[in-house]
């Protein structure tokens, strides 16, 4: 660490970015929200603290996918318990739960490190535009990708 400085100054500067999801294929979006939520665009960027930005995903329901996933990807988790194997096809959960999918690939390209959950705090995802009035108290700046 840079000497004299103090580790707030380094985690200081945090910004809000509002990326609209609509028509956007879902892995380009999700890289570039994994790298702004690691804040590794920035020119204080270190590894081992925290200097991301915080990230407003709007329009999930809209992300596109491409070749034949929609057909084919499903998620699957375990609940621990014999038998207990859940799988979800990616088209029932656009329907019911399209913030889950931008959630899921965007969680999967982060470091799996101590920082990790800290950063995903920093990502909010809604299905439309209508919830995007609760951080206007951040002022969020919107971001084409």
């Amino acid at each position: 660490m840079p000497k004299g400085r103090d580790v707030e100054d380094l985690t200081l500067g945090k910004n809000w970015f509002v990326v609209n999801a609509d028509g956007q294929v879902l892995g380009r979006l999700a890289t570039r929200i994994a790298r702004l939520l690691i804040g590794k665009d920035k020119p204080n960027f270190t590894p081992h603290l925290d200097c991301g930005d915080h990230v407003v995903v709007i329009n999930a329901e809209r992300v596109r996918l491409t070749g034949n996933k929609i057909d084919q990807k499903i998620y699957r988790h375990h609940s621990g318990f014999p038998g207990g194997l859940k799988e979800i096809p990616i088209r029932r959960l656009m329907q019911t739960r399209p913030e889950e999918i931008i959630r899921e690939a965007v969680l999967g390209m982060l470091p799996k490190n101590k920082l990790r959950a800290r950063r995903a705090r920093k990502l909010r995802i809604y299905k439309g535009e209508a919830d995007l009035a609760r951080h206007a108290g951040q002022n969020p700046q919107p971001l084409a990708l």
